[in-house]
């Protein structure tokens, strides 16, 4: 029986009382601050100050943990709108955002199907909105906005973790990686590359998500039949 059907232990009178929405929070907690490393069973227990073997009740294995810790924060991400393209862009928005307030999901996200309630909901909320599309076309849309949603949180979590470890921000990076580009496009070997880096426009990661997003969207938008 998977754990979202799993009934909890029975309540019983003891110091520090129980639940698995209570040793979720905790470990969404331990996560939070110091990241995938920090969450382990014992580790939720010695924060709850409780015993290892209690949790065992609750919660069969870190696997498990881990997957209600992605539902939790899928309770996060309630898509809202009118018609399919709204609907896509307000869960793009969202799971980007809950990915910015936990950047463990990253790591989590994108591979077997959740399925856990919130999850379950969320994904109704999408194919609802998508109710008259063909339904041969209707996963391939929801995986090509999930692969550029993920893709993207990955590359920005990938961004925030890389300044946190170098000690250095992006215009700092750029700072001190500027003199090296400088002297491999006076080779003339790199045109094209100079070029975009010169004279495009410098957009922040807001920008270049909705921007992508929308062409994403457009495209999709082509490719189904009116």
């Amino acid at each position: 029986m998977l754990v979202w059907e799993r009934p909890e232990p029975p309540e019983r009178p003891v110091p520090a009382p129980l639940s698995r929405e209570r040793i979720v929070r905790t470990a969404i907690r331990l996560a939070d601050a110091d990241g995938l490393e920090a969450v382990s069973l014992r580790k939720v227990a010695a924060a709850l100050d409780v015993g290892p073997m209690r949790l065992y009740g609750y919660i069969a294995t870190k696997e498990e943990l881990l997957d209600l810790m992605v539902d939790a924060v899928y309770a996060e991400i309630r898509p809202s709108g009118d018609g399919w393209r709204e609907v896509l862009t307000s869960v793009a928005e969202l799971t980007r955002r809950a990915a910015h307030r936990h950047e463990w999901l990253a790591d989590l996200i994108g591979g077997r199907p959740q399925l856990g309630p919130n999850a379950l909901a969320r994904g109704e909320a999408v194919l609802a909105a998508l109710d008259g599309v063909d339904l041969d076309l209707v996963m391939p849309v929801v995986g090509a906005v999930d692969a550029y949603v993920i893709g993207t949180v990955r590359r920005e979590i990938a961004e925030r973790r890389a300044e946190r470890a170098s000690g250095m921000d992006q215009r700092q990076w750029q700072a001190a990686s500027g003199p090296y580009l400088v002297r491999m496009f006076e080779t003339g070997r790199f045109p094209a590359l100079e070029t975009v880096i010169r004279d495009a426009a410098h957009l922040d990661a807001d920008e270049t998500f909705r921007i992508g997003l929308g062409f994403l969207l457009d495209g999709i938008g082509a490719g189904i039949p009116s």
